[in-house]
């Protein structure tokens, strides 16, 4: 491949970005607090660079914060922390003398802390001094160069000794030992774990820049475990010049012996099986888009009010919440119930959150005034109070690991917010890792496609199949090959190539690309997938410049884009014969729910106005869009709606044994010629079906009937079913009830997501071969059996939408948005798309809604804007670094006008022999939206529980190999978690918690087959918020700025009595009133006087002409733009019922179906790589 090819795209291949290093990092939230500095590294909160830090209290950690991807994690490149830190009464360290402060003579036995951090005393073998590390390739080997000067931003420091850990306070634990025992007996259940310990502060023993620190061994840690080599080489940086952070996190509990059951982490109660008192939200929640209000609600009306936060203050309803509620108890009196903060929070102390006031361990204002000291960090029973020392240990609270000193996906995104969201993501370069789907960022497309068409779980993979093996990090691109772009970036571009058609590789098909080099003065070209050499056609020959380059490179898009599209020519076409534009079909039951419940008439009413934006191409006065109508109930209705008529005509099929269309001509109609008739028949459909008594529907003949349709009329297209219950009327296809809870947690459970009979998966095939693609709007009472009647929706490439107990007051808005979006978006027909891979991997699995009739192409009757293909890759043979690994998605499909097309999306990846590459470039939102789909298919096969198991096994299997082969040595009592995946334990722990692999009693089949189908085609942006949902504290917004507030964790703690909070997961908007909010606030976001006023069955908020009511509608509506899917309000007082419903979205905490809260599922996941380590 000639590196030439690149040259126009900026650096080549292996140097900085520019602008993608060394950005300023603000404070948390993205924009600088008021007078805090402007912190020039991660999230530091020791001393600022040239200041001298006052002595700290004993066990005060001042180094917790985690930065962001990318940036060095502040003091050393493991983060650690210690989760035992019990008591804030510590003991003296081990060797009697008072913790050293910086600057403070060490009493013999402790070497001084030097600035590289190497003279930290280890148990047995003191650091070498030599440090330890591989030099990079990329920049000279500097052994004892000084950190980068204090004004060079942090990303851009000397590769001079590895920053190695920081928040490296491992277990500094009185009478911790290595071994399995600890020197202290056991404590009793119910009190602390363990004697109070103690933790010599290591505020000034770090040098102020962060960089080049050594891993410091402190006394009580002993020799790294003989598993781990002293010698091993550390990761090579990212970029040259980045160094490599990695996290540390000690969370081990004295010779990690199983806490008690009750923290749900015990050998034997992780995962719990069944019988643990599980969370009753509704019987659909609305995670599956359902309605609050409604009929049959069975609301968990036996919880009235939260549990109490305090351990003393009442038993737990369901399994104790180990610890994860409440403060202490405060020892003036509290509020009932929860004891209240300085900002008027309850839960345990935390550093506040973003905007909050105060030093979040993220925001770097410790330390940059002298002032009195700040609270204890990492003591996770810091309360300031200074009462708490004399509290006898039975009443301190059982933290063991404070939530503030473990990794927060809040800081990281923030963190990556403020250092790539200025900057456009230019993807001339290889190999580079993208912003997070979190932070909004423009893209420049110089050769690769951009991130909203593909990501990738890592961009820089293992050479070998070995070391994928050993490294068990999935190989996997989602692929969202039609997204839209935002209105700044330039859609891909058409070439037309005329009669020939695009210029492909003669042996494996791979269109022209950047990659591809000419050789021979342009006559020739060598495919940079197979390396075949091809003839260049004539008319598309072009002479070479002086660098091998083309002359005509800039002009052809194919050769300077990541992503473009060519013309397909005659050859692509079924039967070789160019398609007619697509049809929809609207489908609609008529039985007597539908009818009854006011939805016909409210689709009728919609569709007359919904028929005037049909998709159509750029610049075309109307749709080529052809419509047709049918109803049914236990028969059909067909509808003649020619022009020419002067009232639509009907035909009844009632044989729906053998299903056939009784016309031709006037079935499919143009909107504009035959709106009069179209709109005659809309207003007469509810009329004519007001009084029926017919509650049987059938469901295959309806489908068969749109795809005999279709093949009539010789096109593809979509049908839009609008259907309300289990086709249960004699017919093909009919359907039985078979839901049984029963089987919930046995290997039955299966059965479960199956279909129950293979009716549809046949019917999907033809579909798929007319490219009939069908999208379902589910309107259930009662079991529907989604994931039968979901099959031909899924294997088409369709859409599911359910609304369950649909009302009409509530669930209209919902409805008609989703319908709108649903007819308006950009769809290809007749798709079929294929993953070509350069010599060394190659395409062997895939996840998504489509149909595959082969093993390499993907085929979908239809593919919209929203959906994505998640391809997994697999070493066949050999990678070579300099030649790295390339991607090319073709997809060819008929546009909205109905001419055929080809998209083609190129991605080149980097290859490395060193784990620690693939450890540092790979993309956390992308492997778990990778490990989601695989564990969502896997339990059509596996009982649940297998399905959990493997995760948290590959998972484990992922941070083992990562802590063996990358990490500095260190104590086995250290979580060892790499820079760009710490938040896979907390982000893989939601996955586990979710409906399909833990459902609560309340969470139906019907729920749990739709979410499966849902997630199956989500991309990464909406599988982030999905898993883990975007929490805001409205009273915190800033009325006058466009700007959204500071999201914070999820988790009850953060929340405060006093302020409202939205949350959202892509489904559903909550929005949570506190029970203490002050009246104004009430009144000007409900119109209502007091909180026992507001209405929970709200479906939208009341317009008020209030600069408070308009910026949290204005919020809903931002967040209603950037979702796929219209989310349902709900409204949720505290202490009410439906706040169960909210709580469980908390994925922070421990869930009453027995998920782990992040804690205790942190503490299981460092069990297991410890079981793998040893």
């Amino acid at each position: 491949m000639s590196v030439n090819q690149h040259t126009h795209a900026g650096p080549p291949y292996g140097q900085p970005q520019p602008g993608y290093q060394g950005y300023q990092q603000p404070a948390y939230g993205g924009q600088p607090l008021p007078g805090v500095p402007h912190a020039q590294y991660g999230a530091y909160n020791g001393p600022m660079p040239g200041y001298q830090q006052p002595v700290p209290p004993q066990g005060y950690f001042p180094s917790l914060g985690f930065p962001s991807k990318g940036s060095p994690v502040s003091l050393n490149s493991d983060t650690s922390l210690a989760p035992n830190f019990i008591g804030s009464v510590r003991a003296l360290p081990t060797s009697g003398a008072p913790p050293p402060a910086s600057g403070t003579s060490l009493p013999s036995g402790h070497q001084g802390y030097s600035q590289f951090g190497q003279g930290d005393v280890q148990n047995g073998i003191p650091t070498s001094t030599a440090p330890m590390q591989r030099p990079p390739a990329s920049q000279p080997f500097l052994p004892g160069s000084a950190p980068a000067p204090v004004s060079q931003p942090s990303t851009f420091q000397q590769y001079g000794p590895p920053p190695s850990s920081v928040q490296q306070l491992s277990n500094h634990m009185a009478g911790m030992t290595i071994g399995s025992t600890s020197i202290s007996a056991p404590p009793p259940a119910g009190l602390g774990y363990g004697p109070p310990t103690s933790v010599p502060p290591v505020s000034g023993s770090f040098s102020a820049t962060g960089s080049g620190l050594y891993t410091p061994y402190t006394a009580s840690q002993g020799p790294p475990p003989p598993s781990v080599p002293q010698g091993l080489p550390l990761a090579q940086p990212p970029f040259s010049g980045q160094p490599v952070p990695t996290q540390r996190l000690p969370t081990e509990v004295p010779g990690f012996a199983p806490p008690p059951s009750s923290t749900g982490i015990g050998p034997s109660s992780y995962p719990p099986s069944t019988g643990a008192p599980r969370l009753p939200p509704m019987p659909g929640p609305p995670l599956s888009g359902q309605t609050v209000a409604g009929p049959p609600m069975s609301q968990p009306n036996h919880v009235s009010s939260p549990p109490p936060p305090s351990t003393l203050s009442g038993p737990h309803p369901g399994p104790p919440m180990s610890g994860l509620h409440g403060p202490p108890p405060p020892t003036h009196p509290p509020q009932p119930g929860y004891q209240m903060q300085q900002n008027g929070s309850f839960g345990q102390v935390r550093g506040p959150q973003p905007n909050y006031g105060g030093a979040y361990p993220g925001t770097p204002n410790y330390g940059s005034q002298p002032g009195p000291p700040p609270p204890k960090r990492l003591d996770p029973d810091s309360i300031p109070s200074p009462q708490l020392n004399e509290l006898p240990p039975q009443q301190k609270p059982r933290h063991r690991i404070d939530p503030d000193a473990i990794p927060s996906p809040i800081q990281v995104i923030e963190d990556d917010r403020s250092n790539r969201g200025s900057e456009p993501f230019v993807t001339g370069v290889r190999g580079q890792v993208p912003p997070l789907v979190t932070t909004n960022f423009l893209v420049k497309d110089q050769g690769n496609a951009s991130p909203r068409y593909i990501r990738c779980t890592s961009y820089n993979i293992p050479c070998t199949s070995d070391m994928a093996k050993q490294s068990q990090v999935p190989l996997a691109a989602v692929i969202k090959p039609l997204a839209t772009l935002p209105p700044e970036e330039t859609l891909p571009y058409l070439v037309d190539h005329g009669e020939s058609g695009p210029v492909r590789c003669n042996r494996c098909k791979a269109y022209m690309c950047p990659f591809m080099q000419f050789i021979e003065g342009g006559r020739r070209f060598q495919c940079c997938f197979c390396s075949c050499v091809t003839e260049v056609p004539a008319h598309y020959f072009q002479h070479l410049d002086h660098t091998g380059k083309r002359v005509d490179f800039y002009d052809r898009p194919e050769l300077s884009l990541g992503s473009y599209e060519f013309l397909a020519t005659v050859d692509y076409c079924k039967n070789n014969k160019f398609p007619s534009p697509p049809a929809f079909i609207f489908m609609i039951d008529v039985s007597y729910n539908a009818v009854k419940s006011g939805l016909v008439r409210l689709i009728c009413e919609e569709l007359k106005s919904i028929l005037d934006y049909l998709p159509r191409e750029g610049n075309m006065e109307e749709s080529a869009i052809r419509v047709g109508f049918v109803t049914y109930n236990k028969v059909l209705h067909f509808y003649n709606v020619k022009s020419s008529l002067a009232q639509p005509q009907m035909m009844v099929v009632s044989d729906v044994a053998d299903m056939f269309v009784p016309l031709l001509d006037g079935f499919l109609v143009n909107v504009n010629e035959s709106r009069t008739v179209i709109a005659s028949l809309l207003d007469q459909i509810p009329e004519m079906f007001a009084d029926t008594r017919e509650t049987e529907t059938v469901f295959g003949p309806v489908i068969q009937a749109g795809l005999e349709a279709l093949k009539a009329a010789e096109c593809a297209g979509k049908l839009f079913i609008f259907h309300t219950s289990l086709p249960i009327a004699e017919a093909p296809g009919k359907l039985k009830n078979r839901d049984d809870k029963k089987l919930i947690n046995t290997d039955k459970e299966k059965t479960l997501f199956q279909p129950q009979t293979s009716f549809y998966n046949n019917l999907a095939k033809d579909c798929v071969a007319q490219g009939c693609c069908v999208d379902l709007f589910l309107f259930p009472n009662q079991y529907l059996d989604v994931a039968t009647l979901g099959v031909v929706t899924y294997q088409t490439g369709g859409s599911i939408y359910k609304y369950a107990y649909f009302q009409l007051e509530t669930d209209q808005d919902r409805f008609l948005n989703d319908l709108r979006r649903d007819v308006q978006k950009e769809v290809g027909f007749d798709a079929v798309m294929r993953v070509r891979t350069s010599t060394g991997i190659r395409a062997t699995d895939f996840f998504g809604a489509f149909y595959m009739s082969n093993t390499t192409d993907v085929e979908m009757a239809g593919l919209d804007c929203d959906k994505t293909i998640t391809v997994e890759f697999k070493h066949d043979d050999k990678l070579s670094e300099d030649s790295g690994a390339l991607l090319q998605c073709a997809l060819l499909y008929t546009s909205c006008a109905g001419q055929r097309r080809l998209r083609i999306h190129n991605l080149s990846l980097n290859c490395c022999t060193q784990l620690a590459d693939l450890y540092r470039n790979c993309e956390t939102d992308t492997l778990i939206n990778y490990l989601a789909k695989y564990a969502y298919r896997g339990v059509l096969n596996s009982p649940v529980k297998a399905v959990r198991d493997s995760l948290i096994n590959q998972c484990a299997q992922i941070l083992a190999c990562y802590r063996k082969n990358c990490a500095s040595p260190s104590s086995a009592g250290q979580l060892i978690l790499p820079e760009c995946m710490k938040l896979l334990p907390v982000y893989l722990n939601c996955v586990l918690k979710s409906d399909v692999l833990q459902p609560g009693p309340e969470v139906t089949t019907d729920d749990r087959a739709y979410i499966r189908q849902l997630v199956t085609s989500m991309d990464v942006a909406e599988t982030n918020v999905f898993f883990y949902p975007r929490l805001l504290p409205l009273t915190k917004a800033d009325v006058d700025s466009d700007s959204l507030p500071a999201a914070i964790r999820n988790s009850e703690e953060r929340l405060s009595k006093g302020d409202i909070y939205l949350l959202e997961n892509g489904l559903n908007i909550f929005v949570w009133v506190g029970v203490n909010v002050q009246q104004g606030l009430i009144q000007n976001l409900f119109g209502v006087s007091s909180f026992s006023q507001i209405s929970n069955t709200l479906s939208t908020l009341p317009v008020l002409e209030n600069p408070f009511s308009k910026k949290v509608r204005s919020i809903i509506d931002m967040l209603h733009l950037q979702r796929s899917r219209y989310m349902k309000l709900i409204i949720v007082k505290q202490e009410d019922k439906l706040e169960m419903l909210f709580k469980h979205f908390l994925v922070e905490d421990k869930s009453l179906t027995g998920g782990a809260s992040y804690v205790d599922f942190l503490c299981h996941m460092h069990k297991e790589i410890r079981q793998l380590l040893s």
